[in-house]
């Protein structure tokens, strides 16, 4: 398995090099990855007829991409760790809900770390501390390879969220890492820390 830190770059060249290493994995010779990043700012929505999180895109501040993951809403924006798991799930079960709560165990545990009590609601994907959400989780499968993954919010600035309803949950409250600890903490600081949780679980995860 490999981490690759990729800093900050647009939604299109994320979700390029994820294509590119689906596409690897499909033709035999792709390896399990896992990119690290932050965007710039950019909203996107699953492939679904129902855009009304969205509420209005046309007057949206920043761009509008549909994409391949399952989900309504969400902003992406700097402050924000994004990480993006490209796994031939054959090797991690092959149970696609089981997948998404490990996703959800690996967050609740990194955040924790940090002093965050965290927890997941049922029916509500996603990691939560009370009522607030940290996190959002929305992945896409190809012949049982993964992409698309999370996105952690790291700092306060938290205003993008503002013009949508994010994951299509009324008056849902978002929250990030800095926030609920009351300390400065950089995206790449979390992105240097989150790789032993990760591989952690996906070795549960593979064991199963």
């Amino acid at each position: 398995m490999k981490f690759r830190w990729l800093g900050r770059i647009s939604y299109s060249e994320g979700l390029g090099l994820q294509q590119d290493l689906v596409d690897a994995h499909l033709a035999g010779t792709g390896e399990d990855t896992i990119l690290l990043l932050e965007h710039d700012p950019v909203y996107t929505i699953g492939r679904t007829r129902d855009r009304t999180s969205l509420r209005d895109p046309d007057s949206l501040p920043f761009p509008v991409i549909e994409t391949n993951r399952g989900g309504q809403a969400t902003f992406h924006g700097p402050g924000q760790l994004v990480g993006y798991l490209i796994l031939d799930l054959t090797r991690y079960g092959k149970d696609l809900h089981f997948y998404l709560r490990e996703i959800e165990s690996f967050l609740i545990d990194f955040v924790a770390d940090f002093g965050i009590n965290s927890h997941r609601r049922d029916g509500l994907t996603g990691v939560w501390t009370e009522d607030r959400k940290m996190a959002s989780i929305g992945v896409g499968v190809r012949k049982w390879i993964s992409m698309h993954g999370f996105g952690l919010n790291v700092t306060s600035d938290l205003s993008g969220y503002e013009a949508i309803t994010p994951c299509g949950i009324s008056d849902v409250k978002m929250t990030s890492l800095s926030l609920e600890t009351g300390s400065d903490i950089s995206v790449e600081e979390a992105a240097q820390k989150i790789p032993s949780f990760i591989s952690a679980s996906l070795e549960k995860l593979h064991s199963v």
